[in-house]
């Protein structure tokens, strides 16, 4: 775009400038930088409404004018999905971080989008309760975007997924409309779930304002176990079999790596006496195996994936195969990793979702993940690319999307048919 183009554009003209700020007031509104940028395309101004209804027009003014709104909230997953096709602004929930309401003797809370998953679970803690969510990077990561990514880990396989937790939802339409869905209804989109259906949109289709949370009580004692197994098979074998068994964990995960041995984490909660019996059958399950206490750091795993040296030479995907599945997909890793000379490390959780992060030359990492791809999508499961090295900023993050893309883009199409919201950035250029 040339200066004269640039200087007519909407979001840079005095006037836009000046209808914005009668808006919201010129400390909620600033030049983004060169760090705001997404996979190198610039936005030029960040907006930090401090209410909903602040947020709900400053999303219809940039509608109107034809402008790309990118939501944002503590920054930590910006970069997951595709590169936008455009960025004029950043929506920013950073102000709208309350919580409205905590209905501790029903067990639900009202929180805003903007609110930190520490803080919100701080509070839930001193009633004894908590959200039975354990997303990344808890101190940064808000209520909007753990959402908007669906991010949740080893706790789902005892509680559920995040749209087995969301009761309800308020979300900004590019419309200017606040919709509200589920508990505490103010105003319904006929025909939809909200809750479910913005869960892992990436705010492709509404800026999430708040949200309503079923909770669950802090357990009053906990204990982790670690098993070292000799292969993927072994460890396959107990995993398997501890879900077959009488034992009532909140959480299993599996490490494997191309320089280790594997070996699973187990988490139980509940009362002490309870916790030694579940602790004897756990034994009695293991057999040869070796078992002693999980480290502290243990349910710490997937968020460690992401502590790596080097931008330049690194990837991580998120995968889903089937528990059955386990042995084949550790063993298409090392097949694929090995003549690429790639080093790779993996988490599998019970429930089948799992997370890989590979590191090697630029070049070697595009074709090992493509055939990554291929293989899994084969097998009937799925590779998400979450982070890639700028050199692979092509690379689709998602792949293929099945037969459900028609009614995904008929859905985009009913609620932001200007593409105003994070355009190119979800599955099929959604």
């Amino acid at each position: 775009m040339d200066a004269a183009a640039q200087s007519a554009s909407p979001v840079l003209s005095a006037a836009f400038r000046d209808k914005l700020a009668a808006l919201l007031g010129t400390d909620q509104i600033r030049p983004a930088s060169p760090a705001d940028a997404i996979f190198g395309v610039q936005p030029h101004l960040i907006l930090e409404p401090a209410t909903e209804q602040q947020l709900a027009t400053a999303l219809h003014f940039a509608n109107e004018a034809g402008l790309a709104v990118i939501p944002r909230g503590g920054g930590t997953k910006v970069a997951w999905g595709n590169p936008p096709s455009r960025a004029d602004l950043i929506l920013s929930a950073a102000r709208l971080n309350r919580i409205i309401e905590h209905a501790w003797a029903d067990l639900t809370v009202t929180v805003e989008a903007g609110c930190t998953m520490q803080t919100l679970q701080q509070t839930l803690a001193q009633h004894g309760q908590r959200l039975a969510l354990d997303p990344l990077w808890p101190e940064k990561a808000t209520v909007g975007g753990i959402l908007s990514t669906n991010d949740s880990g080893a706790l789902r396989l005892r509680f559920g997924s995040l749209r087995d937790l969301i009761i309800g939802v308020t979300i900004a339409l590019p419309d200017g409309k606040l919709a509200t869905s589920g508990g505490k209804v103010v105003k319904n989109v006929a025909g939809y779930d909200l809750p479910k259906l913005v869960t892992g949109a990436l705010g492709t289709l509404g800026i999430i304002t708040r949200a309503v949370f079923r909770l669950h009580s802090v357990p009053r004692y906990a204990r982790s176990y670690s098993i070292s197994t000799v292969n993927a098979e072994e460890a396959q074998r107990l995993v398997l079999a501890i879900q077959d068994s009488q034992l009532a964990h909140a959480a299993l995960q599996s490490h494997f790596s191309s320089d280790a041995s594997p070996t699973s984490d187990i988490l139980f909660e509940g009362t002490e006496a309870g916790l030694e019996a579940q602790a004897v059958h756990l034994r009695a399950l293991c057999r040869s195996a070796q078992m002693s206490e999980a480290p502290p750091n243990a349910w710490n795993a997937r968020q460690e994936l992401w502590s790596f040296s080097d931008p330049a030479s690194t990837a991580i995907a998120k995968v889903s195969i089937l528990p059955t599945d386990i042995v084949r997909t550790i063993e298409l890793f090392r097949r694929t990793a090995e003549p690429h000379r790639l080093r790779w490390k993996s988490l599998v959780y019970a429930t089948g979702l799992g997370w890989l992060r590979v590191e090697g030359p630029a070049e070697n990492l595009h074709r090992a993940l493509s055939s990554l791809r291929a293989e899994l999508e084969k097998m009937g499961g799925s590779f998400v690319l979450l982070y890639r090295p700028a050199e692979l900023s092509s690379f689709d993050a998602w792949g293929s999307p099945g037969d459900s893309l028609p009614l995904m883009k008929a859905i985009k199409h009913q609620l932001d048919p200007a593409y105003t919201l994070n355009p190119g950035r979800f599955l099929g250029g959604i």
